[in-house]
């Protein structure tokens, strides 16, 4: 992990207060260790040979502990996707236009998106929230995309977003053309290594696309210099990505799980772990994607994903797929009676 401070260059009006994500990083709720052997307990009784579900049976620990039950369910699963644009389009980063954020929103809207569908499919409720469509962030390569005063109002978009779902678990998504290459800025300034390394394909690029947009995202790396995880992602990620880290935080608040999406989710999150480790103790990985820095991430984080499909769409649609494994999950350990149940013992 890089050094600490803040950005040499800072936007004229921002002030030098603690930030809202900051803040939220103080004093985290706990998970309910109690609640969480006793589901541990009941599922190495069941009727299977002991360590038989393995990982599913600790996803379910995992979820008490967070829910406060012995008897874990997932019944309201929440995505909530976040759109914003990006200044360092106008360096090319992208192979797409970054009008197209607008038209994926539009699509979304109307219930058309990959997004829509696979979550109707799953039984999960879905919300978009305009972190910035229409505002984008300053060319990162160049200044600070954004100054303190925005930093704070995308994570209050974030925080709202949490609180208007009635949800017992969260998946936060992304729409932004350009945010592949925030987020991997972003995870450079936090992780360390050479920029370059973070950088994938992202929409498609290639070639010597591919090649500008690592330069791109190593200039505005080497600008910033050693920062602290919060300034990392207030001086080079984006609207979206800020309003993820928030509402992972505001979920955490409110003891409610989280399952994380791909590499531009990852990139919200990896600096609440760098700023505290404990601070993801609520959220598992809920798929790894084709973003080569993706996997690095969840190592960086200490996470095992729980699926490998070589996605790379992002609106949280890796992670939804990840819903039943969870629902399974749940019900091998609250559904099946265990060997004294049975009368086997």
């Amino acid at each position: 992990m890089r050094g600490w401070g803040r950005c040499p260059r800072r936007e004229a009006g921002g002030s030098m207060s603690l930030s809202i994500l900051t803040r939220m990083l103080e004093n985290l709720p706990q998970p309910d260790t109690v609640s969480a052997t006793s589901v541990a307990k009941r599922a190495a009784e069941t009727l299977r040979p002991p360590g038989a579900f393995a990982r599913l049976d600790d996803v379910a620990a995992w979820l008490a502990s967070w829910q406060s039950k012995t008897s874990p369910r997932v019944e309201r699963p929440h995505v909530a996707v976040f759109g914003a644009d990006h200044g360092v389009m106008e360096d090319g980063v992208s192979a797409f236009s970054a009008d197209v954020t607008g038209a994926m929103v539009a699509a979304m809207d109307q219930g058309v998106a990959t997004i829509n569908a696979v979550a109707r499919q799953v039984g999960a409720t879905f919300s978009f929230h305009n972190a910035g469509v229409g505002e984008p962030t300053a060319n990162i390569r160049i200044a600070d995309a954004m100054t303190d005063d925005e930093f704070d109002e995308a994570a209050r978009i974030g925080i709202a977003a949490v609180e208007s779902a009635d949800a017992d678990l969260f998946i936060f998504g992304e729409i932004g053309i350009g945010n592949s290459t925030a987020a991997a800025a972003v995870t450079a300034a936090v992780l360390g290594g050479p920029a370059a390394d973070w950088v994938g394909s992202g929409t498609g690029v290639v070639g010597e696309a591919l090649a500008d947009k690592k330069r791109v995202v190593a200039e505005a790396v080497d600008r910033v210099g050693m920062v602290n995880p919060i300034e990392a992602l207030r001086c080079l990620g984006g609207k979206e990505i800020v309003a993820m880290a928030a509402a992972t935080l505001r979920a955490r608040q409110l003891r409610i799980p989280v399952l994380l999406d791909g590499f531009i989710a990852t990139s919200a999150v990896v600096p609440l772990h760098a700023s505290n480790p404990a601070a993801l103790d609520h959220v598992r990985a809920g798929h790894t994607s084709d973003e080569p820095g993706h996997v690095r991430q969840l190592a960086a984080i200490g996470m095992d994903p729980l699926l490998d499909l070589d996605l790379r769409l992002g609106e949280g649609s890796g992670a939804v797929a990840a819903i039943p494994i969870l629902q399974v999950a749940c019900a091998a350990v609250v559904d099946v009676a265990t060997f004294e149940e049975f009368g086997l013992r």
